[in-house]
Formats: structure tokens, C-alpha cells, sequence
């Protein structure tokens, strides 16, 4: 069957490009407008023009009350799963709607109001998710930290949105132990020159915090007395350009990157998405294995499927320790999951612990259908070992923060196209992806190059970075006038199938050739006895820079360290050719991840480079660095 002249992308692509408002306008209709927008697009408002310019909406409304009124109420909005806690829990869109009415009246009676900023820092828990539908609900800007982030990280972004109040919880809950929040928000409020006037704070039985008195208050009393005395919010009507929400980019030093997302055009692109990517249907359960703190997690745990009267999975756990490798098939099998969007790290990990799949026994995927990968490069290893296990489709997709929706992906809604291992597959309707050179000329197929989205970007992309517009253009548009950096590099092919191989500080240069990282970790991972690997190219005063590859054995493997270092050595020669001057490869007991599952590559370059250089705030576990600094040493890397 030739899946390819079955798909409606080829045309629905073609004009979403070749008339954006007609497109953008008929994907408008799906959305309850309090105004229904009369322009589509204005190329003269904003930096690069913005979407909806005239419309008024509210994004609550759109994700609980309109399903509520169209007779969904009973069905779960949220399907809340906790193994840290042994707690599971399903909120019905009546029950989420009487929930965010009341927070949204809690959060009023302290004078938070429409544009006002309220920073969320808590765990994977209901509340959470009810505290960002509150704010959206009365027009306030949330700004969601990841729960557990360092106090001077925090501190700075306190600093920058100059929240009226911060809602937080006594305790995190990770495997094996507790991490008490309220000591990093007391200390981050210490550090920071801007004052909440109020912290909100939801004690978890788990660890309770103390208060501070005339701050702090206590959330589970503010709610019940809210229920008690019948105060509720009503959705206040905001413009389709007011901010939604703002996230700072993960790893920022200084002054950090406050992406802004607005109302209209999240509601109209992130709507739309569930269909036209994923091939959801309203009434399906849903799962995405991200966290709030992401972008993953505000689009795609928390809004888009909401907007499409889907049920989500809110899942307090990780892929393996909670209780083992078979977590994420319990979950799957438990909840009817049709469709699961996750990190390649987190099927790295499950393929590590159990390569065989042995936990997938007596599990129930009947209904599972599709599984989608995204947040670093999926290697072909473990989409394939993903496809044989699961014996489902396995769609490697691509986006950032800033876009906040993919940006390139095989779109199964409107029919998948062929897979190609090792390429996300193809441009996303709005987006007008190219690869260029450093004179910003587009490369003949196969080129590697930058890769760049046309402007102007399509609705619920960034409109700009909280009051710091030079710093937007600086950052993303200057390099190549006419379009948006991704700061991500690759090449397309003769069927436009686009090839993302790193970050553009992934490209090194070996002897006067530029060499893909992920390209050498391709070859690394294929290797049946590696579990995950990483690449970095460490200076190198003959050749300018030489890669060094670090693996992570699977579970069960017998043979001498030395020996599999040896065979990828010979692999990569045989495969990329002498000309990578691949000859060092270390292996590691774990890879150094942020908390969403991102190596941090340019940390290990600095460390083997003998730079100076920072614990980066969002490491899932500190120790990780000393064990790879010390393995560098024994190799003859970090001498500082």
C-alpha cells in the first residue's frame, strides 16, 4: 500500500503556505471567539505580524467550560497517575470547571487581575494543572518553573516577571527520595530583588513545610473556603494577542529568555495540531510523558488536548524506578492510552533496563496506536527496537520551546506519509522550513546547512520574549534576515524529508570538515550492546576539534568495557570513514541529562575542554558531572 498518494499533506501543506489566511482563518472556526477575529493576520502589528489581531477570546473557556456546556462534563478531563504516591485520581471537566472557578476566585481575592504574572512552582499534581487553567481563566500571565529548580535560577526569573504571587507545594516526590521545595522558594525570594506579595502553598503529606507568617497561606484552607462560600471566577475576555503565559528557555544564565505565548493563535494552531498531527479524536485518552515545566507539558498535557475534549494523563512517575521498566505499558494498558508523545531518553532508558521487553507481558495495548518522539534526536536503534516491541507506528517529531507546537513530523491526521529513519519527516502546515548556508542562500538536497523557518512564523509561535524585543530580533532573526533560527542544523532530501542532526554547536570541524554529532552517534547506538550515547568534539590543536564518543551499555552485557569501546571505534570508521577521526570512546556508568532528558553536551565539551563552566540548573543529578569528569581524566581529557 503506498501510504504516500493516501495522505491529504502534500495539499493541505501547499495551502497552508500558499494562502496562510484562508488556512488560519478556516482553522479559527474550531475555537469559541467572544469576538470572532475579522483579520487573520496583520503583517504591520509586532515584530514579524501577528495572528488574530482583532479577535477576543479565553483560553479557559475553550478548555474546560465550552466542553462542559456541549455535554462532555462527565468525562475525565484528567486522568491523574502517581506511583511516587501510590495515588490515582480522575477529574471530570464538571469537576475541573468547579475547581478552577474556585482557584480563580482565590486567586482574585489577592488582587491578581488581568495581566498580572503568577509564577507556578510545583510538582506533576492536579492542583498545578488547576492553577494554570485559574490564570488563564482570569486573564493573569502564569509563568510555570519546573518544580525543584535551583533558588538563584529561580530567583532570576522572579526577577524578570515580577510575579504578584507564587503558588508552590512543600515537596517534590522523585524515586527514593523527597526534595522539599519551600527551602529553594524561600531562598530564591531571599535572592531576588522583586517581593511576591503572597505565596500559595499546597502541603503534600508527604513533606510538610513550614510557613512563613503574614506570606505564606495555606492552599487546601483558601480552596475549601472558596467551595464554602460559593466564590467563583467568571472567564474574563482577553484579546487573541494579550500573553497567555511565559516560559523561560531551559539552561539560561543572566537575564533568562522569557518565551511569550499569547491567547489566539496557541488556541488555534494547538487545536488544530491534535487532529492534523496526531490523529487524535475528541473523547480519546491522551498521554503525554512530559512535565509541566516544559513546553511539552503546557502544550501537550495541559492545553491542546484540553481544547480538544480529550482526556490526559497527568503522570507523577518516570519511564523506569517507578516500580521498574514496565511502568509506562501499566500506564498505557490501565487508562485505554491511544496515542503516547514522549523523549527518545526515556525509551533509551526502558531499552537499557529491559531489552527484551519482557515487561510488556500481559499488558493490554489494544487501543495504543501511535507512539511520538521528540526533545532530542531519536536514533533509528530505538525507533526500530520501539517498533518491533510495540508493533505500532513510531513518529520521531521536531519543535522547540519558542514554537510551542511541532514544527516538522509525519502528520498522521491527515494520513501518514512513509517513514524515513532519521528524519522527522517533513515540514508542519504554516511552516516554510528551509536549510540555508552562512550567506542565508538555500542548499542544493542533502547539503547540511541551518536550518530556518520562513517568516512569518504561523499562530502560536512566539510573538516575541517578555519585554525584551531587541533581544528576540538579536536572537533569532538577525542571523538570517527573512527567518527564524532554530539554531538547529541539518539538511532536506530530494523528497523534502528534513534531516535534523544537532544543534548548530553540534557541527564540528574535523581537519576543515564539518561532521554531524548526532550522524556519529547514529552509528554508536546501532551497536547492539549500547543502551544511549553522546558525541562531543573536544579541542584538538593539530585537527581543531576530534570527536569523543561516551556509551552507556544495556543491561545484561558481559563483555569488557574495552572491548565494545573498541568495535563502535571500528564501527564509526567503517561507516563515517577515517575522515571523522573517530578514535576515542568512553565507556560511562550514565550520560549527564537535564530533567526533561536532554544530554548536556556543552557541558561535557567544556569539562573535557578544561573551560570554566557552571552545574547547569536544570541536571537531574549533580553527581553525574563528577563521575564523567573523573572517567575524562582517565582518558586524558580535563586536565583543569
Amino acid at each position: 500500500m503506498d501510504t504516500k498518494t493516501e495522505s491529504r499533506y502534500p495539499e493541505v501543506y501547499a495551502r497552508s503556505l500558499r494562502d496562510p489566511t484562508g488556512f488560519w482563518g478556516e482553522q479559527a472556526e474550531a475555537i469559541d471567539w467572544i469576538e470572532k477575529p475579522k483579520t487573520v493576520f496583520d503583517p504591520k502589528a509586532g515584530i514579524y505580524g501577528r495572528w488574530f489581531t482583532d479577535g477576543v477570546c479565553n483560553t479557559c473557556w475553550n478548555a474546560v467550560d465550552r466542553h462542559v456546556k456541549a455535554g462532555r462534563g462527565e468525562q475525565a478531563a484528567f486522568i491523574y497517575d502517581s506511583p511516587v504516591t501510590g495515588q490515582k485520581r480522575k477529574i471530570s471537566y464538571k469537576e475541573l470547571l468547579d475547581e478552577v472557578k474556585a482557584f480563580g476566585a482565590v486567586l482574585h481575592g489577592f488582587g491578581v487581575e488581568k495581566g498580572d504574572r503568577v509564577i507556578i512552582y510545583m510538582p506533576m499534581v492536579p492542583e498545578a494543572l488547576i492553577a494554570m487553567l485559574a490564570c488563564a481563566r482570569i486573564g493573569a500571565i502564569h509563568s510555570v518553573v519546573f518544580g525543584g529548580f535551583a533558588a538563584k535560577e529561580l530567583a532570576t526569573r522572579i526577577d524578570d516577571a515580577k510575579p504578584k504571587v507564587i503558588l508552590s507545594a512543600s515537596c517534590g516526590i522523585e524515586p527514593g527520595r523527597t526534595v522539599a521545595y519551600k527551602p529553594l522558594l524561600d531562598e530564591a525570594i531571599k535572592l531576588s530583588k522583586e517581593k511576591p506579595q503572597a505565596v500559595i502553598l499546597l502541603q503534600r503529606p508527604q513533606q510538610e513545610a513550614p510557613m512563613t507568617a503574614g506570606r505564606d497561606h495555606d492552599w487546601a484552607a483558601l480552596r475549601a473556603a472558596a467551595i464554602r462560600d460559593g466564590k467563583t471566577a467568571d472567564c474574563v475576555p482577553c484579546l487573541a494577542t494579550d500573553p497567555l503565559y511565559i516560559i523561560y528557555t531551559s539552561g539560561t544564565t543572566g537575564v533568562p529568555k522569557g518565551v511569550v505565548r499569547d491567547h489566539g493563535g496557541h488556541l488555534v494552531s494547538l487545536n488544530w495540531s491534535m487532529k492534523g498531527i496526531y490523529g487524535i479524536d475528541p473523547g480519546e485518552t491522551w498521554w503525554a510523558g512530559s512535565d509541566i515545566g516544559w513546553v511539552v507539558g503546557h502544550s501537550y498535557i495541559v492545553y491542546a488536548p484540553l481544547f480538544h475534549g480529550c482526556s490526559s494523563v497527568l503522570y507523577e512517575g518516570k519511564p523506569i524506578g517507578t516500580p521498574d521498566a514496565g511502568a509506562y505499558w501499566r500506564v498505557i494498558s490501565e487508562h485505554g492510552v491511544v496515542s503516547l508523545f514522549t523523549a527518545p531518553t526515556a525509551f533509551r532508558a526502558i531499552k537499557k533496563e529491559d531489552p527484551q521487553g519482557k515487561f510488556l507481558s500481559g499488558k493490554d495495548l489494544s487501543k495504543f496506536r501511535t507512539l511520538f518522539l521528540a526533545g532530542e534526536r531519536a536514533d533509528p536503534d530505538t525507533i526500530q527496537w520501539a517498533e518491533k516491541l510495540l508493533k505500532v507506528p513510531v513518529i520521531d517529531h521536531w519543535w522547540q520551546t519558542e514554537s510551542g507546537w511541532p514544527m516538522v513530523s509525519n502528520p498522521v491526521g491527515l494520513g501518514a506519509m512513509p517513514v524515513k529513519y532519521g528524519s522527522p519527516t517533513v515540514a508542519v502546515p504554516g511552516y516554510d522550513v528551509r536549510v540555508v548556508d552562512e550567506q542565508n542562500k538555500e542548499v542544493k538536497p542533502g547539503t547540511m546547512g541551518a536550518v530556518v523557518v520562513k517568516l512569518p512564523l504561523p499562530p502560536g509561535c512566539l510573538p516575541t520574549l517578555w519585554h525584551q524585543d531587541e533581544r528576540f530580533k538579536e536572537s533569532y532573526l538577525t542571523e538570517f534576515p527573512g527567518y527564524y533560527k532554530t539554531s538547529d542544523a541539518g539538511y532536506k532530501d530530494e523528497d523534502g524529508y528534513i534531516f535534523i542532526m544537532g544543534r548548530t554547536d553540534d557541527i564540528i570541524n574535523v581537519a576543515g570538515h564539518r561532521l554531524s554529532t548526532g550522524g556519529m552517534e547514529e552509528v554508536l547506538s546501532s551497536h547492539p550492546d549500547v543502551a544511549e550515547c553522546a558525541v562531543i568534539g573536544v579541542a584538538d590543536q593539530l585537527k581543531g576539534e576530534v570527536p569523543c564518543g561516551f556509551i552507556v551499555l544495556k543491561a545484561g552485557v558481559n563483555k569488557p568495557p574495552a572491548e565494545v569501546e573498541k568495535e563502535v571505534v571500528s564501527l564509526v570508521r567503517e561507516r563515517i570513514g577515517p575522515v571523522a577521526a573517530f578514535k576515542l570512546a568512553i565507556v560511562v556508568n550514565r550520560l549527564p541529562k537535564t530533567r526533561s532528558g536532554k544530554i548536556l553536551r556543552g557541558t561535557m565539551k567544556k569539562i573535557a575542554d578544561s573551560q570554566p563552566w557552571t552545574m547547569p540548573a536544570t541536571i537531574d543529578d549533580p553527581a553525574i558531572m563528577d563521575e564523567i569528569k573523573t572517567s575524562m581524566k582517565e582518558r586524558g581529557l580535563a586536565a583543569g
